[in-house]
């Protein structure tokens, strides 16, 4: 990470209630974003979650267990968490605002999930003007309408991100 100036890893919906779902490649997730935690956070970088609120009644709602960042990723002390309504993290979150006062160019995005909040997030992210990294492994989804969450993983990194949104990073490491 050290050839990345003003870099941000950006943790988006690694929730304990999606988690215990078991989204495709789940342990894969968990390891891309722990190595990605882990370079960092030794080397003073800014770490970031988001996390979604699908309101009262649902897994999702906040205070609710399943709210909560998933142990598998956990917070540090001191690391900020943006509580999101929509599927962009940029919208209503002060995110934007965050990032512009921290001097952040660019964003690893890792996380959940794959066609929804990912792909908004990617897509606000780039709209704004920042360099959007996309780890190989450290974003994921379940299998939807009919499309395997593989497939569906293929079509984003492939089809929609790479050349467009956001640079597709290759390997576990970045």
């Amino acid at each position: 990470m050290d050839e990345i100036q003003n870099a941000a890893l950006l943790v988006v919906d690694v929730q304990q209630g999606l988690l215990d779902k078991g989204p495709f490649e789940k342990e894969r997730l968990a390891e891309t974003i722990g190595m990605l935690l882990g370079e960092f956070r030794r080397e003073g970088k800014p770490v970031l979650f988001v996390r979604h609120d699908d309101g009262p009644g649902t897994e999702l709602t906040a205070g609710a267990p399943g709210w909560e960042i998933a142990r598998e990723v956990s917070t540090l002390k001191g690391e900020k968490i943006f509580d999101k309504r929509f599927n962009s993290a940029f919208l209503e979150t002060g995110l934007e605002e965050y990032l512009g006062e921290a001097g952040i160019k660019t964003l690893v995005v890792a996380g959940l999930q794959t066609e929804y909040c990912i792909d908004a997030t990617v897509k606000s992210a780039f709209e704004r003007g920042f360099k959007v990294l996309l780890p190989k492994g450290g974003i994921t989804t379940f299998d939807n309408g009919g499309f395997p969450a593989a497939q569906i993983n293929r079509f984003y990194y492939e089809n929609i991100w790479r050349g467009r949104y956001g640079e597709i990073l290759e390997g576990a490491g970045v």
